[in-house]
Parts: structure tokens; sequence; C-alpha cells
């Protein structure tokens, strides 16, 4: 009875320590596996990434180019009025002062 119950229980453990092995077995390959896809999806997401960046690296390249081109227009646009203006205010001054100058000269002669 001794040897009947030694066999099933020699028997019982070595059929939990064969189920044991195959569970490691399966959990690592899981790992595994998981350890793979995340490596594959921080790929994907690494060149999306680097792709997004460039895309907008360009865009903003592109809009500064286009801002400094208005702005040298604006630029360009303000000071050419800005210098017909003086002009203006110059040849108005020159006026008045030669104006100015024949009322005091024929104040003068009076």
């Amino acid at each position: 009875m001794k040897k009947k119950l030694f066999t099933l229980l020699a028997f019982g453990l070595f059929a939990t320590a064969v189920n044991a092995q195959e569970t490691v077995k399966q959990e690592a390959k899981n790992v595994g596996t998981a350890i793979q896809k995340g490596a594959k999806a921080t790929e994907k997401g690494v060149k999306n990434g680097a792709e997004w960046v460039g895309d907008k690296a360009k865009k903003g390249a592109k809009a500064t180019k286009k801002g400094v081109k208005d702005g040298a227009k604006w630029v360009d646009k303000t000071a050419t009025k800005g210098t017909k203006s003086v002009k203006n205010v110059a040849v108005k001054g020159a006026d008045a002062v030669s104006d100015g100058y024949k009322d005091v000269k024929s104040d003068i002669k009076k």
C-alpha cells in the first residue's frame, strides 16, 4: 500500500512539474511575443514621429520665408510712403518759408 501511495505521489509530483514547466515555457513565449510587438510599435511610433517633425519643420521654414518676404515688402512700401510724405512736407515747408520771406520783404519795402 505504501509503495502504491509513494508511486502515486511521485507520479502526481512529476505531472505537476511537467505542467509547471509547460506553463513557464508558454509564459516565456508570451513575454517574448509581447516584447516583439512592443518593439515594432515603438519603431513605427518613432518613424511616424520623425516624419511628423520633418513635415512641421518644412512648413515652418516655408512660413518663415513667406513672413520675411511679406515683411520686406511692407517695409519697402512704408519707406516709399515715408519718403513721399517727407518730400511733400519739405516742399510745403520750403513754400511756406518762401512766402514768409516774400511777406517780410514786402513789409520792409513799405
